[in-house]
């Protein structure tokens, strides 16, 4: 059903009490995107430094979005995730909200006496995301699961793009190191308020990119 306002977007989050409050990501990333009516001016000029991008607009944006992956029942939360289209198709989106929080644990902290569910999923995300198996420890397993979901939902509704967004309100791109290191591992070079590309064997994009938030919606 649609929101009627960014209060709407509460009762999605895992943790509501925790993680809804005035300064932190869920709340300043509910209020930007919900009064935006759509993608947000800041990800919008983000997303238009890559050509294929340039023009693309929001059929729907829904919060909370769950991408379900082997090796387990728990799936990957996107913040948000967009259907958008372009002129040359759909696009998939998966934005992954911060502030002052970090991606999550290392890939060594994560995989340190790994089941073989936790063998299984990450055999799976390095395959979406053409990298070596094992991928270097130091790498936020975060970053994997938020950017394989793009991926995952690119392909099943037959997008040419799948894009993977940070959406940070930290005035000082807190955490922008981790996510450069992803972006290394995958060849890419990271900027701030940019965007960097591939394409994959199968003949989709990917697009990686990190926008900077307007520091109001820290206040909202």
């Amino acid at each position: 059903m649609p929101t009627s306002g960014a209060e709407d977007w509460k009762q999605f989050l895992a943790e509501p009490e925790k993680h809804w409050k005035t300064g932190n990501s869920a709340k300043a990333l509910a209020h930007c995107w919900e009064e935006s009516g759509g993608i947000p001016p800041d990800v919008r000029t983000v997303l238009a430094y890559a050509p294929e991008l340039a023009e693309v607009e929001a059929l729907f944006c829904i919060p909370e979005h769950q991408v379900p992956l082997p090796g387990g029942s728990r799936p990957s939360q996107n913040d948000v995730w967009v259907l958008g289209t372009t002129p040359q198709g759909l696009v998939s989106i998966a934005v992954e909200g911060k502030v002052a929080e970090s991606f999550g644990p290392t890939i060594a902290e994560w995989f340190k006496n790994p089941s073989a569910g936790k063998e299984q999923r990450l055999r799976f995300l390095c395959q979406e995301l053409e990298m070596e198996f094992p991928p270097d420890k130091a790498l936020r397993y975060q970053l994997f699961h938020r950017t394989a979901s793009a991926i995952i939902e690119a392909r099943k509704l037959k997008a040419r793009d799948a894009v993977m967004i940070v959406h940070t309100f930290s005035q000082t791109d807190e955490w922008f190191d981790d996510y450069a290191d992803f972006l290394s591992a995958l060849g890419l070079r990271a900027k701030i308020n940019g965007i960097a590309s591939k394409q994959l064997a199968s003949g989709m994009r990917l697009h990686l990119g990190w926008a900077h938030g307007a520091e109001k919606w820290l206040r909202v």
